[in-house]
């Protein structure tokens, strides 16, 4: 049995002796007076799980980050090369991948827009403003000399609308031994070849009809038989 404290209170009668660190046990007559610690005990065992699972969680991050690191970077290599490698379906034969030439088609970019304003040189590298000449029909040789070509279009043109030849260098075409007057114009910058966006096509001369105005009327990406363009020559002049 215990000893009996400093007022001579021993413990009851049938309990084992509690530990001396503990001091003085008083068990009240109403257990209602403990309701207050009752309540702190409960709060401080809810307050253990949640704080041990919290710890347990900790200790465990520093193992589980790497992994998930790891998880996220294989899953994203995995997703890029199944897009690159997934089998697609073939392009439809009306569907090229390169677009091929045009041939008689006119192209819509200069077509009713207004001529650029550029200044060429002539035989003897004097600028000369392309506007000064029109109403005109102004024919790309940079690629293909094309002399019978520009010749026949020389002699479909009515009088007052010009037959302008256009090279790619300062080195100026030499006129057509046939057909009506030509001026011979060079373009060293390439600005006229680069607002028709027309690659040079070997043995192939495009052609612009321009009106007075400086509108662009009619593209001929390969000047080919007057009789395709006689009509519009003539519409120039009107």
């Amino acid at each position: 049995m215990g000893m009996p404290d400093a007022e001579g209170h021993g413990p009851p009668e049938g309990l084992p002796d509690l530990p001396p660190e503990w001091g003085r046990v008083v068990v009240p007559d109403d257990a209602s007076a403990l309701a207050e610690e009752a309540a702190q005990l409960r709060r401080e065992l809810r307050r253990r799980p949640t704080a041990a699972r919290r710890d347990h969680l900790l200790r465990r991050s520093p193992l589980h980050l790497p992994a998930v690191i790891l998880l996220v970077a294989l899953l994203t290599t995995i997703a890029g090369l199944a897009a690159v490698t997934w089998p697609r379906s073939p392009r439809s034969p009306d569907r090229p991948t390169v677009l091929p030439y045009p041939s008689s088609a006119e192209p819509p970019v200069l077509t009713g827009r207004p001529l650029p304003a550029l200044d060429l040189v002539d035989v003897e590298e004097s600028p000369v403003p392309l506007r000064g000449l029109l109403p005109a029909m102004i024919i790309l040789v940079d690629a293909c000399v094309c002399a019978a070509q520009v010749a026949a279009a020389a002699d479909a043109a009515p009088e007052g609308v010009s037959v302008v030849t256009v090279t790619g260098s300062r080195t100026v075409a030499p006129a057509p031994a046939t057909g009506g007057p030509v001026t011979a114009l060079a373009d060293p910058a390439g600005g006229l070849r680069t607002a028709l966006r027309l690659p040079p096509r070997p043995d192939t001369a495009p052609a612009l009809l321009v009106d007075r105005t400086g509108t662009v009327v009619r593209v001929l990406p390969a000047l080919d038989a007057a009789g395709d363009y006689r009509t519009d020559l003539t519409r120039l002049a009107a």
